[in-house]
């Protein structure tokens, strides 16, 4: 099942997606929202809304504003770096890795990082360029997985059982605050660094085990691989960030990002004001926004 948030006369509303139809169809008052979709999911509920998205008359898809399929301040969202072995080197040759994270790829440890919540925008959403402040920003194509059913201490065995599904996440970063600060944090979470959606995917549609991973920039093609090449699998995340954090329904863990990135190229690629990055997850969906002078 395809969920997606939207606004409805500046109301976020939750709906499902008809990709057939190219329709959304209101799940209202089933949900007070997507974290407490999340929460009361069951097969049952699973099956009404399925029934209603089949029976219901859903409203075309270009006469609604998609929102991030995640409810933007409401939950943690969890980073992974340096997760497939062509963007650790790129990144290392490429002069702006630098902070405790430097030395990790081959590590036997993720490195993981957040961004704050505040950086979340939808499809569509303009991605400030924040030209006071970076002259390096950058993309990273991600697939994002949606936590459903909390816990701690999952072991790696269970780790399925804890997700409820996937969207796609484009990972901007500033590469020179990254740098220069010698920490992750501030280089990623600057206002409108995470784009989010276009819907979110239940997990038994997608085996997120081997997905196609791309971005395109002003429709040139930048990055391409596969969740197969992922350096840490997705139940050694979960595993390893819920070791001591108890993960909650909604909250979001980015897998991390493949080769190709603005900072990979010589001499680099960044992003400017007019530019259009477009990622996409095979199966999962694909996710535009233009670069904006902010």
């Amino acid at each position: 099942m395809r969920l997606v948030r939207y606004d409805r006369g500046g109301t976020a509303s939750v709906g499902v997606l008809d990709p057939q139809a190219n329709t959304v169809v209101d799940v209202e008052p089933e949900s007070a929202g997507m974290d407490a979709l999340i929460r009361a999911w069951s097969p049952d509920l699973a099956e009404r809304l399925s029934q209603a998205a089949r029976g219901g008359a859903g409203t075309p898809l270009d006469q609604v504003r998609l929102l991030a399929p995640c409810q933007p301040g409401s939950r943690e969202i969890f980073c992974v770096g340096k997760n497939y072995l062509e963007h650790a080197a790129e990144f290392e040759r490429s002069g702006y890795d630098s902070g405790p994270a430097q030395a990790s790829a081959g590590s036997p440890y993720p490195v993981i990082f957040t961004k704050a919540a505040s950086s979340v925008i939808g499809p569509n959403d303009g991605i400030p360029n924040h030209a006071d402040l970076t002259s390096a920003l950058d993309y990273e194509a991600e697939l994002a997985v949606v936590v459903g059913l909390g816990g701690r201490l999952i072991a790696k065995a269970d780790a399925w059982e804890h997700v409820f599904g996937y969207t796609v996440l484009n990972d901007v970063t500033a590469r020179d605050l990254q740098r220069n600060h010698q920490q992750w944090f501030l280089g990623k979470s600057l206002d409108g660094f995470c784009p989010l959606g276009p819907c979110l995917v239940t997990r038994d549609e997608v085996d997120a085990s081997q997905l196609a991973v791309r971005a395109w920039v002003n429709g040139e093609l930048r990055q391409s691989a596969n969740t197969a090449d992922l350096i840490f699998d997705i139940p050694t995340l979960i595993a390893t960030i819920s070791a001591g954090i108890t993960l909650e329904p909604g909250d979001i863990i980015a897998t991390g990002t493949p080769s190709g990135v603005g900072a990979g190229f010589d001499p680099p690629r960044f992003l400017r004001a007019g530019d259009v990055v477009t990622v996409e997850v095979e199966r999962v969906g694909r996710l535009s926004n233009p670069v904006v002078a902010g």
